[in-house]
């Protein structure tokens, strides 16, 4: 076994049990590896230091193996994340719909110098941007944070009026989701601003973040946008002739989030595997394009502990982002009793259940199953679509159980709050209904859909078995780690102490693995990180 040298130190290096669980988890302290000729072992330590052979006088010296630095979980990532978004941790809290992602969750994880977005999905343009002017207030310059832009496919003029809000106020990061294919809204945010700086390299000043679980959708937004669009809005004079120029030197989004098995919109896809795919994907495009500067691939989902967050590291992943725990925290929009059912969810408490947003196209989202119906009297409503041309045509047994136990009044007030609603938000929609009923159907429906994620947000006991609360597996893994520490209280969840114990974990986790890796005999505990009060 070839040595670097030989190590002495009045303290002697850990052999066994105990001893190397505890220098396994002083992650800020070097790790010496060294090994034992009369036990035929390897140990670790955490000081001394090289020897030359007069120097040894009567000091128990072994060969030295390895000299593994101090690990900090800043240094988890790739460091170009920090570095551009100006956070000191490579770690993201996401977008959660419907303002769960409250303006304190942002405001506090920003404070910690990590990066929060905000969950504008969901909500007016009023709303959205009273939430700006508190951010800018608090937070400024001085703390990075961003919001989000969801895909609404059936409604382009809502897109298209967060663009507009996020260029007039200066909304430097926007996490764009459910995408399906790259629209005029995501390319003309991410084309405004772009400059040349004095040597000549493209300077971007709106940052696009593209949560993706495919790799066509990767793909598209890993490339230049399309000319086509470039093009029209140049037309339009939504962006000027050299921004195009320069948006077609650069990909649409220079992060890139991978979300795997997660809580709302999901694929249910492995982390194990997508990663390491659109992984592969950045690298080929970057090739084919000669780009010049980093691409990030984060990874999202199924994040809800140390062990996982550190497997995403160590597949690569530039950041994490985390979603269904920050849920639980108490900084959730999520209501006290929501927050509540979600610390009592297992791995196996989540179900998929129609989505209210693409109801028509059959989309799923992934919600907590454990003490509510929402999700099979979801999809109950989206079989009866799917079998039944109108209201009319649905059998009066089954319109008379959905208005009892779903609805909990008839079809004909449903459709009078549908009507108020969608009079005051896009009279379109109503125009169409009249002359498609399968369309009036589908808009029944979702009046339930979307009002149940908002009892659950607002906490109507009587809605219990109605609340629709997004929820990955994560969530399960979550409170299975936290039993019996002082993150096991639903009340004592906040969302900065969650992320600073998965942080800190996953840095123990990898500095286990790295003794491991080296011969070290680790034991099981030392990947066991057990959650603290952290600073």
């Amino acid at each position: 076994m070839k040595s670097l040298g030989t190590w002495g130190s009045p303290r002697p290096p850990a052999f066994v049990g105990e001893d190397i669980v505890e220098q396994a988890h002083h992650v800020r302290s070097p790790a010496f590896v060294v090994y034992d000729p009369n036990h035929a072992r390897v140990g670790v330590a955490s000081e001394g230091t090289m020897l030359r052979p007069d120097q040894v006088n009567g000091t128990p010296t072994f060969p030295l193996l390895a000299v593994l630095p101090p690990l900090y979980p800043e240094w988890l990532g790739d460091r170009s994340f920090c570095e551009v978004h100006d956070t000191r941790f490579p770690y993201v809290t996401g977008a959660m719909a419907n303002g769960i992602a409250t303006t304190a969750l942002v405001i506090n994880i920003a404070r910690a110098e990590m990066l929060g977005f905000f969950g504008a999905a969901g909500l007016s343009l009023a709303r959205v941007e009273a939430a700006i002017d508190e951010l800018t207030r608090e937070l400024g310059d001085d703390y990075p944070w961003g919001t989000d832009l969801i895909h609404s496919p059936d409604e382009p003029a809502l897109e298209n009026g967060l663009v507009d809000l996020y260029l007039r106020r200066g909304v430097r990061r926007v996490s764009a989701s459910a995408f399906m294919r790259v629209t005029p809204s995501v390319v003309r945010y991410s084309a405004s601003g772009l400059t040349l700086d004095p040597r000549g390299s493209v300077r971007r000043e709106n940052h696009l973040f593209a949560k993706i679980s495919r790799p066509e959708v990767a793909q598209a937004f890993l490339m230049p946008p399309p000319q086509e669009i470039l093009g029209a809005l140049v037309a339009a004079g939504s962006i000027t002739t050299e921004e195009a120029a320069l948006a077609s030197r650069l990909p649409l989004a220079e992060d890139i989030i991978c979300e795997a098995d997660s809580g709302g919109h999901t694929d249910n896809r492995p982390l194990t595997a997508l990663v390491p795919i659109i992984t592969a994907l950045r690298d080929r495009v970057v090739a084919e394009q000669g780009y010049s500067r980093p691409i990030r691939v984060g990874a999202a989902g199924g994040l809800g502990t140390p062990t996982a967050v550190a497997a995403a590291f160590a597949l690569g992943a530039a950041f994490v982002l985390t979603g269904s725990v920050n849920q639980g925290a108490v900084e959730s929009g999520l209501s006290e009793e929501g927050r509540g059912m979600l610390a009592s969810a297992g791995l196996a408490d989540v179900s998929m259940a129609a989505a209210a947003d693409m109801f028509e196209l059959g989309v799923k989202l992934q919600v907590l199953k454990r003490g509510t119906l929402f999700a099979p009297r979801a999809n109950r409503l989206y079989e009866l679509y799917q079998a039944h041309a109108s209201i009319d045509a649905i059998p009066a047994e089954d319109r008379a159980r959905i208005e009892k136990d779903i609805f909990r009044m008839s079809l004909d007030e449903v459709w009078e709050h549908t009507r108020a609603f969608w009079s005051a938000r896009e009279p379109k929609e109503l125009a169409l209904a009249e002359r498609d009923p399968k369309h009036k159907m589908a808009l029944c429906f979702r009046w339930y859909l979307g009002l149940s994620s908002r009892w659950a947000i607002n906490g109507q006991s009587e809605r219990r078995a109605d609340y629709q609360i997004w929820c990955g597996p994560a969530m399960g893994a979550f409170n299975d780690w936290v039993k019996g520490s002082f993150l096991e209280p639903a009340e004592n969840r906040q969302a900065v102490q969650i992320a600073r114990n998965l942080m800190e974990g996953a840095a123990v986790i990898t500095r286990a693995q790295q003794l491991r890796s080296y011969g070290v005999p680790v034991p099981a505990a030392a990947f066991n990180f057990r959650p603290r009060p952290l600073s």
